[in-house]
């Protein structure tokens, strides 16, 4: 998987309530999500999003409940990866099991400014600032985990090996 976008940075601690706050889970439609994702983190971010932009944050990104429409929102919002210094357990399996990238890399997340265009290599780990002319590398993510997010997520990858019809 490869991307190209800008980075929208985010400190430490963006808990899920922030990144789509509670009052908008009496839906799970992808869409319908998005409209609201990161409202209490940036009001600016559902309107100003593109395809293929990067959500890059500091330590402990997705920490507090363990809802999967959080990742879900920011997939649907057309962020093609998360960058962070580290992410919640919960968060960290629930976005591979939705389909959504991320990575580690505190390097990045230090070096990249709100608004730099990223090139974001998911196979390599490889992480580039276009604006900056800087290379990262990211923790290496398991190869059956890059799997899930190639298939789209978990409940895809399992019909995809015909688990299930």
């Amino acid at each position: 998987m490869k991307a190209k976008g800008k980075a929208w940075k985010f400190g430490a601690d963006v808990d899920t309530d922030r990144i789509i706050p509670a009052r908008y889970l009496n839906t799970s439609d992808p869409k319908e999500l998005a409209k609201y994702c990161m409202e209490d983190a940036d009001d600016k971010f559902a309107k100003g999003v593109k395809k293929g932009d990067v959500i890059v944050a500091g330590k402990n990104f997705g920490c507090g409940s363990s809802r999967e429409h959080a990742p879900i929102a920011i997939k649907a919002s057309g962020v093609s990866c998360v960058i962070a210094k580290s992410f919640a357990r919960i968060f960290y399996r629930n976005s591979f099991n939705m389909g959504l990238p991320i990575l580690e890399c505190a390097e990045a997340v230090n070096g990249i400014k709100k608004g730099d265009v990223l090139e974001v290599d998911m196979g390599k780990g490889e992480i580039y600032n276009v604006t900056k002319k800087k290379r990262y590398q990211a923790n290496p993510v398991p190869p059956f985990m890059q799997e899930l997010v190639g298939a789209g997520g978990l409940m895809r990858w399992i019909k995809k090996r015909g688990f299930v019809k």
